[in-house]
């Protein structure tokens, strides 16, 4: 297994892959960073505004925004923040990553090089975004107990509630 890498994924508001990066831990995250902005732009000029953790902050929000034309906003975490919490805006990201990590490979780094890395992670978003946009449509939702219309004839009648079977999934299905 090699240690010491990191994995910067830029994710659209439903959480699909845009841009994935993977660089050795070393160096801070702003680095690598104008390097990811500048591949990210080129196949997306339409991108205006981009959310990222406060380590993408300092020099880059104006960097951004001077020679890419990207307002970068940084979500600050809460200065009573202990541990992992879930941050608006950026929780996509961390779905996105929870959703490479089903699929086994992408668990533990086992690839020498890191352009191997990155293509198993886009392999996984090929395949994540396929079934998704493939998936047909979910009818629209209904309340949890439909009511029985009552009947206008005589005396009114109590109305009857119809309970649906819960429907309960207990495991994600598997990665082919």
């Amino acid at each position: 297994m090699i240690n010491g890498r990191k994995r910067h994924l830029a994710v659209d508001m439903r959480g699909m892959a845009l841009a994935v990066m993977v660089t050795p831990a070393a160096p801070h995250d702003s680095i690598p960073a104008r390097d990811r902005l500048f591949r990210l732009r080129l196949p997306h000029p339409e991108l205006a505004v981009a959310w990222a953790d406060s380590a993408y902050g300092g020099t880059l929000v104006g960097w951004s925004h001077t020679f890419l034309g990207i307002t970068l906003k940084t979500v600050p975490r809460r200065k009573d923040q202990d541990g992992f919490a879930v941050l608006a805006k950026r929780w996509r990201a961390e779905r996105a990553i929870s959703w490479i990590m089903r699929a086994r490979r992408n668990v533990r780094d086992h690839e020498r090089l890191i352009s191997h890395s990155e293509a198993h992670i886009t392999w996984t978003f090929i395949t994540l975004m396929v079934r998704r946009l493939t998936r047909p449509p979910r009818p629209p939702r209904t309340s949890p107990h439909p009511v029985e219309p009552v009947k206008a004839v005589g005396r009114p009648q109590p109305v009857r509630l119809r309970m649906q079977q819960p429907t309960i999934r207990l495991a994600p299905t598997a990665l082919r």
